[in-house]
C-alpha cells in the first residue's frame, strides 16, 4: 500500500479557500491541461505529462518546487499515485487529488451571499466548470436556480440548510452542462419552470416562465425580470428577487455577456441581446447585485469567494454595457461570439431538452471541460 496522502476535491478547495499557496502538478497531456486546469488565486500548475516520467529523466524535477507539497492531479487519479511515488524517491513531497479532475469536476461548494429578514440566497459553484447555481430560502421554503447535474447535493444542502424546495428554474436551455432541473423537480415535488421558447416540441414536463410573472414563496417575492431577457438563447430569464439581487442566467456576466450563436443565429440573437441590455436590464438601479450562472475567469470570483458584482460597477467596466450604437453591439457581439463552442454542447442541449437519455457514465465524459459561454470584451 502507498503512503502518499489523498487529498479530496474538497480538502484541495478548503487550502485554496483559506488562501494557502497550492503547488498543482497536472500530469495529464499538454492539450488537456491548456483546455481546461485547475485554477485559483494562490495556484500555481506546472505540467508535465505523464509519459515523461517514464523516461526518468532529470530534466522533469528541475522547475518542481523542492520545499514545497505539490498536490499531483490526472484525469481519474491512478497516473498521479504513480508520479507522486516516483517524486518520493527522489525526495519530493506530494499528495495526489483522490479521483483526480474526474472528481474536481463533480465538486461543489455554497457560500451565502446574501441575508436578511426575508430571503437568504446562497450561490453554489462548481470550480471546475465555472458553474453558478443557487437557492434561495425564506421560512424553510426554497427556489433552486440553474441546478447542476449532480442533484443529490441540493438534497443534501436543504437537509443542512432545513428548507423544502418548492420551485426549480432554469434561466435558458443550458448548452455546456446537464441541467439537474427536471430531476430535482421529479425527486422533491417541486414544480420545474423554463421559458416555453426553449423546450418547444418535446415532452418535457415544465411550468411556463412566460406565464409566472412572479413566483412567490415564504416572505422572498421573485420576481421575473420582464420575460424574456433574450440573447444567449431567444428564451433566457433573468430573475429579480426582492428589487436587490438578479440572477442573470447567461445573459449578464461580471466580465462579459452571454454569446448569442449558440443556436446559430449570432446576428438575430444580438439584437435580442441588445433590446435586453438597453431596454430592460437599463431600467434597473446601480445598486442591484448581478449573481451570473457562470464566471469565465478565476478573478471573477471577489476576495468574499462569491462571484457577482453590482449592476453600476458592471456599466462601469463593462464597454458593451455602455455601447448605445445597436449596429457596432451587434457586430462585436456576433463577431465575438464565434470562438471554440462548449464541447459536445448539441448533446448536452437534447439532453436538457428531455430528448436524450444517457448513461451516468457518459454524462459525466460529456461535461469534462471548461464552460464557453460568455463573450469578453477585451
Amino acid at each position: 500500500m502507498s503512503h502518499i496522502p489523498l487529498l479530496s476535491a474538497e480538502q484541495l478547495h478548503e487550502r485554496m479557500n483559506a488562501g494557502q499557496d497550492v503547488w498543482i502538478l497536472d500530469v495529464r497531456n499538454t492539450e488537456e491541461h491548456a483546455d481546461w486546469k485547475i485554477e485559483g488565486q494562490t495556484v500555481r500548475s506546472i505540467n508535465i505529462p505523464y509519459f515523461d516520467f517514464l523516461e526518468d529523466d532529470d530534466a522533469n524535477f528541475k522547475d518542481l518546487p523542492t520545499d514545497e507539497e505539490m498536490v499531483v492531479v490526472c484525469a481519474k487519479g491512478g497516473s498521479a499515485m504513480f508520479v507522486a511515488e516516483t517524486l518520493e524517491e527522489k525526495g519530493f513531497k506530494s499528495s495526489v487529488l483522490d479521483g483526480g479532475m474526474l472528481a474536481w469536476s463533480q465538486f461543489y461548494h455554497a457560500a451565502t451571499v446574501f441575508a436578511d429578514d426575508k430571503v437568504e440566497l446562497l450561490q453554489i459553484n462548481r470550480f471546475s466548470k465555472g458553474c453558478l447555481s443557487y437557492a434561495a430560502i425564506s421560512e424553510g421554503k426554497a427556489m433552486i436556480v440553474d441546478a447542476s447535474r449532480k442533484v443529490d447535493y441540493y438534497l443534501e444542502l436543504a437537509e443542512r440548510h432545513g428548507f423544502t424546495i418548492e420551485h426549480v428554474v432554469d434561466s435558458h436551455l443550458h448548452a455546456d452542462h446537464i441541467s439537474g432541473g427536471p430531476a430535482l423537480a421529479a425527486l422533491t415535488g417541486a414544480a420545474y419552470y423554463i421559458s416555453s421558447g426553449e423546450v418547444q416540441g418535446t415532452d418535457l414536463k415544465f411550468e411556463p416562465l412566460e406565464h409566472h410573472e412572479r413566483i412567490r414563496f415564504g416572505r422572498a417575492e421573485v420576481e421575473v425580470l420582464a420575460v424574456p431577457t433574450p440573447g444567449h438563447t431567444p428564451g433566457s430569464t433573468s430573475f429579480l428577487i426582492n428589487d436587490k439581487l438578479l440572477m442573470s442566467g447567461d445573459t449578464i456576466f461580471v466580465g462579459g455577456l452571454g454569446r448569442p450563436d449558440l443556436g446559430g443565429k449570432a446576428e438575430e440573437w444580438a439584437q435580442d441581446l441588445y433590446d435586453t441590455v438597453f431596454h430592460k436590464v437599463s431600467k434597473l438601479s446601480d445598486d442591484v447585485l448581478v449573481l451570473p450562472a457562470h464566471y469565465a475567469d478565476i478573478t471573477e470570483i471577489g476576495d468574499n469567494g462569491i462571484v457577482g458584482a453590482s449592476l453600476g460597477d458592471i456599466r462601469q467596466s463593462n464597454d458593451m454595457m455602455r455601447n448605445a450604437d445597436k449596429d457596432d453591439f451587434v457586430e462585436h457581439v456576433a463577431g465575438a461570439a464565434s470562438s471554440e463552442k462548449p464541447p459536445n454542447f448539441e448533446e448536452i442541449v437534447a439532453i436538457n431538452r428531455g430528448e436524450l437519455q444517457v448513461e451516468p457514465e457518459r454524462a459525466v465524459e460529456l461535461e469534462i471541460g471548461p464552460n464557453r459561454c460568455a463573450v469578453h470584451h477585451h
